[in-house]
């Protein structure tokens, strides 16, 4: 199919302009494969079956381990990966915590990482540390847009007490106050609660234009569909962290009319022809579902495909600097990532920069509203 005559033809021209092979690249991976991020980690781990094992004639070798949403396994996973396993790069982990712990190590081991969760590090780490999902200042911009356009004046928040939510406040606060549009009550919950009952009756009760909900996965249905129960007829926003088909089974009818900001590969059939990504969104939603089934396709699983194509195109100027297993090899390789230009993904397109590790732009997003149990893409 498509997907598979395309990797397997970057690999081919790679494989001509590539050094001499060495020894295998070992990429390392922690991901929450179980845990309240299980509905992230596991169509990300999914996808490590369907990478083929080399890259440019490099064989290239994948240990992938769970985490269980846990920063402080995360942390073990990483140090048991650079210092046993002697791996080349790091990717994970799943949610931005364990990502953040997991970053800890890729600066103190001076190995890249490709982050699946769009986490925020001090300036001073964020040498070794890359992110695959869009920053959360260009999915808050897309609803900013939204709430302008249909006149939204005052906006309430319950979000992860988190680092996951604290990102979004931080993110969408200034572009609220740009706007004029008031923010408040801001409301908090754990990624493992049960209720939020007294969070969504303080929300209900200020009846603000529209609420945010920032969680992730079937944990972000918990204030949906909270709010809904309790009589709440303003709009529902969510963020792309809850494009999954949890979220979707959990929440039910109550996720009727949610509006988020996704990767155009979430609805890789309704984007416009012209999109960079809707050739390659396609071939790899289909190549997904053939192995996994029908609607089993989650955005999470294009974060994880993104990241190897970035390394697809990372590793054979790489080995022009270093064998793999070496320090040489990594630094060289955290540098190729950095230079990464125009690579056509799922999600978007990536620039990396000196100055910017996430490298998307506003190609790497689109709106969607829930609407009978599926997506449906807005202003096309």
């Amino acid at each position: 199919m498509r997907f598979t005559k395309l990797v397997m033809a970057a690999s081919v021209a790679a494989m001509f302009a590539a050094a001499p092979a060495f020894a295998q690249v070992k990429v390392g991976v922690s991901l929450s494969a179980t845990g309240p991020a299980a509905a992230l980690g596991i169509p990300e781990k999914n996808v490590f079956a369907l990478l083929p094992g080399e890259v440019a004639g490099q064989k290239i070798e994948y240990i992938v381990l769970d985490d269980a949403t846990d920063p402080s396994l995360g942390t073990k996973n990483a140090r048991k990966l650079v210092s046993e396993d002697k791996v080349d790069v790091l990717i994970g982990s799943s949610a931005t915590p364990a990502s953040a712990a997991i970053a800890e190590v890729a600066n103190e081991s001076q190995t890249p990482q490709l982050a699946l969760a769009p986490v925020t590090v001090p300036a001073d780490k964020e040498t070794w540390v890359f992110r695959l999902p869009q920053p959360n200042r260009v999915m808050a911009s897309a609803l900013i847009e939204h709430m302008k356009k249909t006149g939204v004046k005052s906006l309430g928040f319950i979000g992860y007490s988190d680092a996951y939510g604290e990102d979004w406040i931080n993110a969408i606060k200034p572009m609220l106050e740009k706007e004029g549009i008031k923010f408040g009550p801001v409301e908090r919950f754990n990624r493992t609660d049960t209720s939020v009952s007294g969070q969504v009756l303080k929300l209900v009760s200020a009846r603000p234009d529209a609420v945010l909900v920032v969680g992730s996965g079937s944990p972000a249905a918990l204030p949906q569909s909270s709010l809904v129960e309790r009589g709440y007829k303003g709009q529902i926003y969510q963020t792309h962290a809850a494009a999954n088909p949890a979220f979707l089974r959990v929440a039910g009818k109550a996720a009727e009319g949610a509006i988020m900001p996704i990767g155009p590969v979430v609805v890789a059939d309704q984007v416009a022809a012209s999109h960079p990504s809707k050739r390659i969104g396609q071939d790899f939603v289909k190549t997904y579902e053939a192995k996994y089934g029908e609607n089993s396709f989650s955005s999470f699983a294009g974060h994880a495909y993104d990241a190897f194509l970035l390394l697809q195109q990372a590793i054979p100027v790489a080995l022009k600097g270093g064998k793999p297993g070496t320090p040489e090899f990594r630094k060289a390789l955290r540098d190729a990532i950095e230079a990464s230009k125009e690579v056509v993904a799922t999600h978007g397109v990536y620039n990396m920069s000196t100055g910017d590790h996430f490298g998307t732009d506003e190609r790497a997003r689109v709106l969607i509203k829930v609407e009978n149990g599926g997506y449906k893409l807005l202003g096309n």
